[in-house]
């Protein structure tokens, strides 16, 4: 008998942790996760953010959520593959649509839902799936109007309305997130197609690893194409690099040490991956704060130039367009005394043809001794030297050898050992935005000044050296920078 009551009191307990289960899953996300995934499921303090988030994306106070965290941290098996069966339980009369960076993806997004439903849905929501349209990718809740539709990129949605939108890392790999072509590609999908399918008052969701900064998120954030405050971005990288971090976590400590994601982890993931792909991959920063190829402590600063120069010249990156959005001409006079080499001035805006011309006299009048004026003969560089070649003397055409990454990996070395000297912030508040453009290369907006740099040091390095009295300032040691 005793044993009988014991075998009854451990399976009423059973049937009670149940219950409890049960009711539990229905009230907190969290919970739901943890039941659906059969106890496998383990939660780091980063998952009860991304529940309390889709909570207030359920209850209509978050209709904007970006989500950025690393790879391999359950971003996707929580939200993508799990929030939508919970949202259709909640409101089984809505549609919710899933796109993915393939067909492939789509499929087990959806197929995840679906299961879920089948499974827990019954039980839970008293909900199941529809016998007449129930498909991996395309399903209904029977009795209702709601469902789910998953596509990839670029597969039909015309027609189709929803009330919850989520897209989940709709870039492949590198190699599409650096084009330009795909990210306005995908942002042109994102506008005419995606963005048009939701309801007036359906909520966004946007699951990223960033790869690059103009990606899609990058490119909603920009206010030229919408209000950021709009968005409540959740953003987690691997390894807590700020004081204000999401979760509290102190500078150092990882986003999921409890499944070995540690210190040691990250160590050896950050070598094997490098600089750029953990900074924006694991660190959700495509341009780490130390800089790309080019980091901030390359540089060195001068606030009076060297006495003489070995030789002084030009370097032109010219673009003469003058729409906003293009990129900017940039004009640099270099010097070189011995192994190191000095921006002696810069000239740095948005011209058309006439302005750029202008431009060069004017930089050739006040530094007559840079007497070689070199030009990318790329783009708008010949139709330069041929309209200038009778009236500024010493216009060298640079035919470039390699591309732009190519060409600044010539010079890092020269940077890397510091010899490269750039008027001091004090006398030249410019340079700010010359280093923030230097070590956003190769992924920033701009790089025109990169380019005429990493042209005037590198055609500098190449040619012999002649003495020649520097121009405009004398043997005091002025700055030309002080007024």
């Amino acid at each position: 008998m005793k044993m009988n009551q014991r075998l009854l009191d451990r399976n009423s307990k059973k049937v009670l942790s149940a219950v409890a289960d049960i009711e539990l899953a229905k009230r907190h996300y969290v919970n739901y996760c943890w039941l659906v995934h059969h106890g496998l499921w383990y939660p780091g303090r980063h998952h009860r953010l991304i529940a309390e988030k889709l909570e207030g994306v359920l209850d209509g106070r978050i209709k904007r959520l970006m989500v950025w965290m690393p790879p391999r941290h359950g971003k996707s098996m929580q939200i993508t593959e799990t929030f939508p069966s919970y949202f259709l339980g909640k409101n089984p009369d809505m549609h919710v649509i899933g796109v993915s960076y393939n067909d492939e993806f789509a499929e087990k997004f959806g197929l995840a839902n679906r299961t879920k439903i089948s499974e827990y849905g019954p039980s839970l929501f008293g909900i199941d799936i529809s016998d007449e349209k129930g498909s991996k990718t395309n399903w209904n809740i029977a009795g209702r109007r709601g469902g789910m539709l998953s596509v990839g990129l670029g597969g039909a949605i015309t027609g189709e309305g929803a009330d919850l939108l989520i897209i989940d890392d709709p870039v492949k790999n590198r190699v599409e997130a650096e084009s330009a072509t795909y990210r306005n590609k995908l942002f042109s999908a994102y506008q005419s197609n995606i963005y048009t399918r939701v309801q007036r008052r359906g909520p966004i969701i946007i699951v990223m690893t960033r790869w690059h900064q103009d990606d899609l998120c990058g490119m909603l954030l920009n206010k030229e194409y919408c209000d950021p405050e709009e968005w409540d971005i959740v953003n987690l990288p691997a390894v807590c690099d700020s004081e204000n971090d999401q979760l509290g976590r102190k500078i150092g400590e990882t986003l999921w040490p409890e499944m070995d994601y540690d210190a040691e982890w990250a160590t050896q993931t950050k070598a094997a991956v490098g600089t750029y792909t953990w900074a924006g991959l694991y660190q959700q920063r495509p341009s780490p704060p130390e800089g790309g190829l080019i980091k901030r402590e390359f540089f060195k600063f001068y606030e009076e130039l060297p006495s003489r120069f070995d030789t002084l010249a030009q370097s032109w990156d010219c673009t003469f367009k003058e729409a906003d959005n293009n990129d900017f001409v940039a004009g640099h006079v270099w010097g070189r005394t011995r192994g190191d080499y000095f921006l002696v001035d810069r000239v740095h805006a948005r011209m058309g043809i006439q302005a750029t011309m202008q431009a060069i006299k004017t930089l050739t009048a006040k530094w007559p001794n840079a007497r070689a004026k070199y030009i990318e003969e790329a783009a708008n560089g010949a139709a330069v030297i041929e309209l200038l070649k009778r009236e500024v003397p010493g216009l060298l055409p640079v035919h470039p050898q390699g591309g732009k990454v190519v060409r600044a990996q010539a010079v890092i070395p020269f940077m890397e050992s510091g010899n490269v000297y750039l008027p001091s912030p004090k006398i030249a508040p410019w340079v700010h935005d010359f280093i923030e453009e230097c070590v956003n290369f190769p992924f920033g907006a701009h790089d025109d000044d990169v380019d005429a740099m990493t042209q005037g040091i590198n055609q500098l390095a190449s040619k012999p050296t002649y003495s020649a009295p520097p121009a405009n300032y004398g043997n005091d040691r002025v700055s030309p920078w002080r007024s």
